[in-house]
């Protein structure tokens, strides 16, 4: 039987990460740096590409809205957790709620459109290298990133919507760090069939899209490689899909094995959630500079004007 039905909320409690209580200054301490280092590294590679006009081609234009959906999506949960850490308040206002509920699942679905984007660029690259400047020419690059813009915000609206309509019980606990939405759906007292046949019919469709877009243009580059396979191929094929391959890869990969290797529902979404909204923006950065030539040259071109204007004044 559900808890009273209680017609009006006005806040929630973020029950936040299962820590122990002594426990809460170093995770204080350890997210707070992860966020400032997922701040300023995306910040850097956004400044960098603005900056250097040999970084002004799609892949580095769609890698520039990635590093700021990176940003944006860390920055809806993660301060506010390390706040509620830091106060040991754990309330959070309706309002505040809900658009915690709507940004984050915007900026969770603008991601994987950016992923699927760049397969896509990828997959022109290596498989119609002659073509590339032609297909990837400059109004398909900014198409392709407002329809991505539109479709997650039209797609995080639709669910917001659709649960702003449901009335809450007493229990107003939230078992997560954020608003997350099968955690707020557990606290209604509404009926959520109609938004769990939405998650599962229009969300299921959109990322099983996405990813079939991802899985497809790797397995046309893997085709186009094997066909006629030499090491120069291969390393070439590495160097141009190597980074995004490996984003991918932790992305959908971390929260395959989270969901199907974790022991309880509650863990598998907040260490999804933790994946998703610190660690994974966190090493984008890294991952798409340490091997990458262009941002190298780029980042010691921009250190070497700074240190002639250092030296001018």
């Amino acid at each position: 039987m559900r808890p009273e039905n209680q017609s009006s909320v006005s806040e929630f409690l973020l029950l936040g990460l299962p820590i122990q209580p002594r426990q809460q200054d170093v995770f204080f301490s350890l997210f707070l740096g992860m966020y400032l280092t997922t701040v300023l590294g995306n910040l850097l590679i956004i400044l960098l590409i603005r900056l250097d006009s040999r970084l002004h081609t799609p892949m580095y234009f769609f890698l520039s809205h990635l590093a700021f959906s990176d940003i944006s999506l860390s920055s809806v949960t993660v301060p506010k957790m390390v706040m509620n850490m830091q106060t040991r308040r754990q309330s959070i206002c309706y309002v505040g709620c809900i658009s915690q509920l709507y940004f984050f699942i915007y900026f969770s679905t603008l991601d994987n459109f950016l992923l699927a984007v760049m397969a896509y660029d990828r997959y022109v690259a290596i498989c119609h290298p002659l073509h590339y400047t032609t297909i990837m020419r400059e109004g398909l690059c900014v198409l392709l990133m407002c329809g991505s813009w539109m479709v997650a915000s039209v797609h995080a609206l639709f669910h917001t919507l659709l649960l702003v309509r449901l009335s809450f019980c007493a229990d107003i606990t939230i078992t997560h760090f954020f608003c997350d939405i099968t955690a707020l759906l557990k606290l209604s007292c509404s009926d959520i069939s109609l938004n769990m046949l939405a998650i599962f019919t229009e969300g299921g469709f959109l990322y099983f899209l996405l990813l079939c877009t991802i899985l497809g243009s790797y397995i046309h580059i893997g085709t186009i490689i094997l066909r006629v396979p030499s090491t120069k191929r291969l390393l070439r094929a590495f160097s141009t899909c190597g980074s995004h391959l490996f984003v991918v890869s932790l992305y959908y990969g971390t929260a395959a094995s989270v969901y199907f290797f974790s022991s309880s529902w509650d863990s598998k979404d907040i260490i999804a959630s933790v994946m998703y909204t610190v660690v994974t923006p966190m090493l984008n950065p890294f991952i798409y500079s340490l091997r990458n030539r262009d941002i190298k040259q780029a980042l010691d071109m921009c250190v070497n004007r700074l240190s002639s204007l250092r030296d001018n004044y």
